[in-house]
């Protein structure tokens, strides 16, 4: 199999884009589809082969669950049973957008979606691509990320291409990602509610609606009731370093220190605020110190990084504020032994 790339840059090639993913996701079939936060591979969440084809394309564990994408309250609803006031105040606060609310799921969602578990995440992407799609299917889409298993996040239609080209029909390109990391996951199934996964959606804002936030731990739940809890995720081909340095003679010193075998030639260094010289190095890429422009850009540079041969990639390590919190987390997983 060798997937269709369909672009969308025009109106006329966007009503076909959504024609052909709409023909295939209704025939039950996976397509590559994009979001405002990365790449989805999607298909039909409420049957059960459909979403079956999602873990095996992508080497998922079946433990590890997946979100439901919809294009309105109403559809949002129809996959819960218990659709509380909290909720109302979310969607309306940040719906279209990043932000996934897990609820006690409905029948209508199948047990592979959830891991068998009882609860669901849904979400109202605000790509105006997946939207259409979904509006033209009629029925919601699970849509994990468009990369083999616990390996890096796609961020463009190439992403997809290089990764499961050749295991999917179609792969609709929408452009680049404009959050550029997975949505933050909120638990309402229990108040005060829960960040489980955060993202670029952060605590102070969602507690300016919920006005309390637990901070509770899931550890020791047998089900997980969101992706991105896993150790190991998010991850580049090169092994992965968060380092801090205020000069560039200490950095050459911890290099010294972190390489392990690694040659200087393979080392790329990630900065964002003390710009270290590239002599030696495999190279330096400077992305903005500024959140948003960070967190779009971040898993292109270790796409990047990955293409050009790296066996080590340094990452300066990010600001503690909230608004960073959600790139931190996708680091320091990525990092994960």
């Amino acid at each position: 199999m060798t997937a269709k790339v369909l672009p969308t840059h025009t109106p006329q090639l966007f009503d076909l884009a959504v024609e052909r993913a709409a023909q295939l996701l209704r025939a039950g079939e996976v397509v590559a589809l994009p979001t405002e936060t990365v790449y989805g591979l999607a298909a039909n969440a409420m049957e059960h082969e459909a979403v079956s084809k999602i873990f095996a394309i992508k080497g998922r564990p079946i433990h590890n669950p997946l979100i439901v994408h919809v294009t309105s309250l109403a559809m949002a609803r129809r996959c819960v049973v218990d659709w509380p006031a909290m909720a109302d105040s979310l969607a309306n606060a940040f719906w279209p957008g990043p932000l996934t609310l897990v609820l006690p799921r409905s029948q209508e969602i199948r047990d592979v979606v959830t891991a068998a578990g009882p609860t669901v995440g849904v979400r109202w992407p605000s790509h105006p691509f997946i939207q259409a799609v979904i509006l033209a299917c009629g029925f919601p889409l699970a849509a994990p990320s468009a990369n083999p298993s616990n390996q890096l996040s796609p961020t463009s239609a190439e992403h997809v291409w290089k990764s499961l080209g050749d295991k999917i029909p179609l792969i609709v390109d929408g452009g680049q990602c404009q959050v550029g990391i997975e949505s933050t996951v909120l638990d309402v199934s229990a108040l005060p509610p829960r960040i489980l996964r955060p993202g670029m959606i952060h605590a102070e804002a969602i507690l300016a609606v919920t006005g309390a936030l637990s901070s509770s731990s899931s550890a020791g739940s047998d089900v997980l009731k969101s992706p991105g809890l896993l150790p190991k995720h998010y991850s580049p081909k090169a092994k992965l370093l968060r380092l801090s340095w205020h000069a560039d003679a200490e950095l050459r010193q911890k290099l010294d220190r972190a390489l392990g075998g690694h040659p200087a030639s393979r080392t790329y260094i990630l900065a964002h605020s003390t710009i270290p010289s590239a002599e030696g190095l495999g190279g330096v890429s400077v992305i903005p110190h500024d959140a948003k422009a960070y967190a779009r850009a971040i898993y292109a540079e270790l796409h990047r990084c990955d293409e050009a041969g790296a066996e080590l990639i340094v990452i300066e390590e990010l600001p503690e504020s909230a608004e960073w919190q959600g790139i931190r987390d996708r680091l320091q997983r990525a990092a994960a032994g």
